[in-house]
């Protein structure tokens, strides 16, 4: 069967089966089929859906989408995508695609490298139906939370490929701000997940300047205005009850590290032993030094930059740079061909293996 003709039968089959959902129990069709014997093959196609979605080939995107959109108006589909990992091969796919629609805007397309503008629409369009489900499962709120989709959307954001994936992406992050565990608690002993949990991902992931510029543009979208609104108030809120550390924290945890106060010698002298984190076990720190080998320069540079602030500030910080393997890493940078990030490479690298760096400074 062609390509076109499957990715058709799975439209049609998707189509079949919601009328056997309780949720659409307004078809006509519910009362001929029994949710029960609908439910085995909505697993199996959307089981279909998930290995296609594992492939990075925009063919197999343009085969799936259809399908997988028209499955999100179903609250039993949106269940079993996220049980099978359905959020996550969706974050990976907008972080492949964001590369590929800003291509595309340059008109130097790759019908092979990910997904198209078009796609990438539909791609979020998918991730803000799934948004709808958080407030009533803790289980897809856990799935947003650990697969990256609030650094998906925000990308999305600063990359604005087109208004209209701008759009649906705020709508995405709204969802999430605004969504609570009150009518579904987490049973498992685990942190809450919720919307405070979203919004400090969003701080990290440097929503807040993106949201202050957005305010300043004049936007024809009712709906875009209202979404950036709504955001800014949030945003600001819990920006306004984080400490230093916490926005650091947030921004460390979200890979995304951009210069300014908290990447200081006077924050590490006031915050260098907040790495050994909680259970001692410099988790953080373990997260900088694996930035190190970020593709982002910027982040790279400020990595280095912030291991020899902690190497520094930390007492026998040398040592434990050391054994957890920051020196091998950060060496490896300085012939990098950036000047500024082999410059912090080469001054990181100096601060783990002289004892005074004030006086050689």
């Amino acid at each position: 069967m062609c390509l076109s003709c499957e990715g058709g039968a799975a439209v049609s089959l998707a189509y079949i089966l919601m009328a056997g959902c309780p949720s659409q129990g307004g078809s006509t069709m519910t009362r001929k089929i029994n949710y029960s014997s609908a439910e085995e093959p909505l697993q199996a196609l959307i089981s279909w859906i998930t290995s296609q979605l594992q492939s990075s080939v925009g063919t197999f995107l343009s085969l799936v989408t259809p399908t997988l959109t028209a499955l999100m108006n179903c609250p039993e589909a949106r269940l079993i995508f996220s049980s099978s990992g359905g959020i996550g091969y969706l974050c990976r796919h907008l972080r492949i695609g964001r590369s590929t629609a800003v291509s595309a805007n340059s008109k130097k397309i790759n019908k092979d490298a990910g997904a198209s503008v078009q796609q990438l629409y539909e791609l979020c369009f998918c991730l803000w139906t799934m948004t709808y489900e958080c407030n009533s499962s803790a289980t897809v709120r856990a799935h947003f939370a650990r697969d990256g989709a609030v650094n998906a959307l925000v990308d999305l954001v600063s990359s604005a490929p087109r208004e209209k994936v701008v759009r649906v992406a705020l709508s995405a992050l709204r969802n999430l701000a605004i969504c609570s565990a009150d009518a579904s608690p987490d049973s498992s002993g685990k942190k809450t997940i919720d919307g405070s949990t979203f919004l400090t991902d969003m701080i990290g992931a440097g929503l807040l300047k993106n949201i202050d510029l957005m305010r300043e543009r004049q936007w024809t979208d009712p709906d875009l205005v209202d979404d950036v609104d709504v955001l800014y108030k949030l945003l600001h809120e819990n920006f306004k009850e984080m400490s230093r550390w916490d926005v650091y924290k947030s921004e460390l945890e979200s890979g995304h590290l951009e210069w300014g106060i908290l990447h200081s010698e006077k924050f590490f002298k006031e915050n260098a032993k907040m790495m050994e984190g909680p259970d001692g076990d410099f988790f953080l720190l373990k997260m900088l030094i694996a930035l190190v080998g970020s593709d982002d320069e910027e982040v790279a540079a400020i990595a280095c930059f912030d291991i020899g602030e902690f190497v520094r500030h930390y007492p026998n910080g040398r040592s434990i740079a050391k054994r957890l393997g920051a020196k091998d890493i950060v060496m490896k940078l300085i012939e990098h061909e950036n000047e500024e990030v082999q410059r912090h490479a080469l001054q990181s690298v100096s601060k783990m293996m002289v004892q005074n760096w004030a006086a050689v400074s």
